[in-house]
C-alpha cells in the first residue's frame, strides 16, 4: 500500500524565519530579506559596469546590454526582475563562503562575451557585498527614520496637550516630586529626535566600497591606465548608486557598519524607553496611560495587555547585543580581508535593521493612539498627600525650624494631616499652606522644557494632532 501523500508545505517557501517568533518584525522586514539583498548585489554589479562607462572606458553597447539584461532603470532604486534564482545562489555560495562568487558567474553567463568582460572588472567580492549591504541599509534606515518622524509628531502633540498636567514623578520606583505628563512625554520626544538625527547623519554618510583584491585599487589602475582614472572610477561608482564616495576602501576599517549599528541601537533605545514607561504606567494599579488598542489574553478575557510596548521592549532588549557583535567583528577584522569577522556582520546587521524597522513602525502607531487617563494621574498624584512636595518643604522650612524638625514633621505626617501640622507651626503664621503643598506650584521648568523640546523637534507639523 503506497504511503500517504504528505501535506503541502504552507510555510513561506520553506524559509527558516518569517517572523513567527519575532512578532515585532513581522510584516516590516521585506526590505532586508534575502531577496532584497540579492537585488542589491545585482545592482552593485551593474553599477560598476555603468561607472566604467562614466569614466569613458566601457563601450556603451556593453553597458546597455548589462543594464537591460538585469533590470536596471534610471531613477529606480535597485535592479528588479534580474532573473537570478535566489535558491541556486544560496546553495552555490557555500563553497566560496560568500554569494558574490557564484553571482558573478551567473551574471556573466547571461550576457555576450564582450559585455561579460565588464562585469566585476577589477572588483573583489567584498566590494560588491559591502556595497549591497549599504544599499539595503540606506533604504531601511530611511524607512526607520520616517517612522521615527511620525513618532515625533505624535509625541510633540501629546507633550503640548498635557504640558501642564501635573503628575507624580517616580525615582527608583517611588513617588519623588511633582512633574508633568507633558515633561515626561517631552523626554521621550527628545530621545526620538536625537536618535533620528543621528540615524539620518549616518545614513547620509554611508559609503560605497570599491578597493579591489586587497584595498589598493591596483587592478582598476591597471585596467584604466592610471591611478587618477582609478580614483575617478570609485567616485563614479558611488555616484551611480547615490552613495558617498569613500576616501579609501574600508575593507577592514568597519566604522561605516559600527556607526550605523550604533545609530540603530540608539533608535531602539529611544523607543524602548517609551515602551518601558508605557508598560509601567499602564499597570492596573497605576493606570495613567493606555495603548489605543491593547492586546488580549488567551486565558484572561478581562486583560488589555500593552502589546505594542511589549514588542518594543523585546526589540530594545535584543539590539545592544547585536551592536556589540558589530563592534567585536570590527575589532577582529584581521589583515586586509577578515577571516570570519566580516562574515559575522552580515546576519547581525540585517537583524538589527529588521528590529529597527519593526520597532519604529510599532512606536509610531503606539504613540499616535496613546491615551492619558487624567483621573488616574490626579489620583496617583494625591496618593501620598503633601509628601510629594517634601523637597520643597525642606527648602522652605529648614531656615525657619531646622532640618531635624522638618524630617520629624514629614515622618509624623505619614499618618496625620500634613496641612494641619504645618498650620500649627507658629513660624508659618500668615503662610499660604495650601499653596506650599500644591504640587502644581513645584514643577520648576517642566513647562519650559516641553516648549523647548517641541520647538526644537524637526518633525513636520509637530504641533498638530496626528490622529
Amino acid at each position: 500500500m503506497p504511503s500517504p501523500t504528505p501535506p503541502p508545505d504552507t510555510s513561506d517557501d520553506g524559509a527558516i524565519d518569517v517572523g513567527l517568533l519575532s512578532p515585532v518584525t513581522a510584516g516590516h522586514d521585506a526590505g532586508v530579506s534575502d531577496a532584497a539583498v540579492l537585488d542589491a548585489l545585482v545592482t552593485a554589479e551593474v553599477a560598476l559596469t555603468r561607472a566604467y562607462s562614466r569614466v569613458g572606458a566601457a563601450p556603451g553597447s556593453a553597458v546597455t546590454e548589462v543594464a537591460s539584461t538585469f533590470g536596471w532603470q534610471d531613477g529606480q532604486s535597485g535592479c528588479r526582475g534580474h532573473g537570478v534564482a535566489l535558491g541556486d545562489l544560496v546553495t552555490a555560495a557555500v563553497a566560496g563562503g560568500n554569494p558574490v562568487i557564484p553571482l558573478v558567474g551567473a551574471l556573466k553567463a547571461r550576457v555576450s562575451p564582450e559585455a561579460a568582460t565588464w562585469i566585476h572588472r577589477g572588483a573583489t567580492s567584498q566590494d560588491i557585498l559591502d556595497t549591497a549591504l549599504v544599499l539595503v541599509a540606506r533604504d531601511a534606515a530611511a524607512e526607520v527614520a520616517a517612522s521615527l518622524a511620525a513618532t515625533s509628531v505624535a509625541l510633540a502633540h501629546l507633550a503640548r496637550v498635557h504640558r501642564d498636567e501635573v503628575a507624580a514623578a517616580r525615582t527608583l520606583t517611588q513617588h519623588a516630586v511633582p512633574t508633568t505628563v507633558g515633561a515626561r512625554v517631552a523626554g521621550w520626544l527628545r530621545g526620538v529626535d536625537r536618535a533620528r538625527a543621528q540615524l539620518n547623519a549616518v545614513r547620509a554618510a554611508l559609503p560605497a566600497q570599491l578597493g579591489g583584491a586587497a584595498g589598493t585599487a591596483a587592478a582598476f589602475a591597471e585596467h584604466l591606465g592610471s591611478a587618477e582614472a582609478a580614483a575617478a572610477l570609485v567616485d563614479a561608482y558611488a555616484a551611480e548608486l547615490g552613495l558617498a564616495a569613500p576616501a579609501a576602501p574600508w575593507h577592514t576599517e568597519r566604522w561605516p557598519i559600527t556607526e550605523l549599528g550604533d545609530a540603530l541601537v540608539q533608535a531602539l533605545d529611544a523607543v524602548g524607553k517609551i515602551a518601558t514607561d508605557v508598560a509601567t504606567l499602564s499597570r492596573t494599579e497605576i493606570g495613567e496611560v493606555a495603548e489605543g488598542a491593547g492586546g488580549g489574553s488567551s486565558a484572561m478575557p478581562q486583560k488589555q495587555n500593552p502589546a505594542a510596548s511589549v514588542l518594543l521592549r523585546s526589540a530594545a532588549l535584543r539590539a545592544p547585543q547585536l551592536g556589540a557583535t558589530l563592534h567585536l567583528a570590527a575589532a577582529l577584522a584581521a589583515d586586509e580581508r577578515p577571516d570570519g569577522a566580516w562574515h559575522a556582520e552580515w546576519p547581525t546587521l540585517r537583524e538589527l535593521l529588521r528590529l529597527a524597522l519593526g520597532a519604529s513602525a510599532h512606536a509610531a502607531r503606539l504613540t499616535a493612539g496613546l491615551r492619558i487617563d487624567a483621573a488616574a494621574v490626579a489620583e496617583n498624584l494625591a496618593a501620598t498627600g503633601g509628601l510629594l512636595v517634601s523637597e520643597r518643604l525642606s527648602i522652605v522650612l529648614t531656615p525657619l525650624i531646622g532640618g531635624a524638625r522638618v524630617r520629624d514633621l514629614v515622618a509624623a505626617a505619614r499618618g496625620d494631616d500634613l496641612a494641619a501640622l504645618l498650620r500649627a507651626l507658629p513660624e508659618l503664621e500668615g503662610t499660604d499652606v495650601a499653596d506650599l503643598l500644591d504640587p502644581a506650584a513645584y514643577t520648576g521648568l517642566a513647562g519650559t522644557f516641553v516648549d523647548r523640546s517641541v520647538a526644537a523637534s524637526p518633525a513636520p507639523d509637530a504641533g498638530k494632532d496626528p490622529r
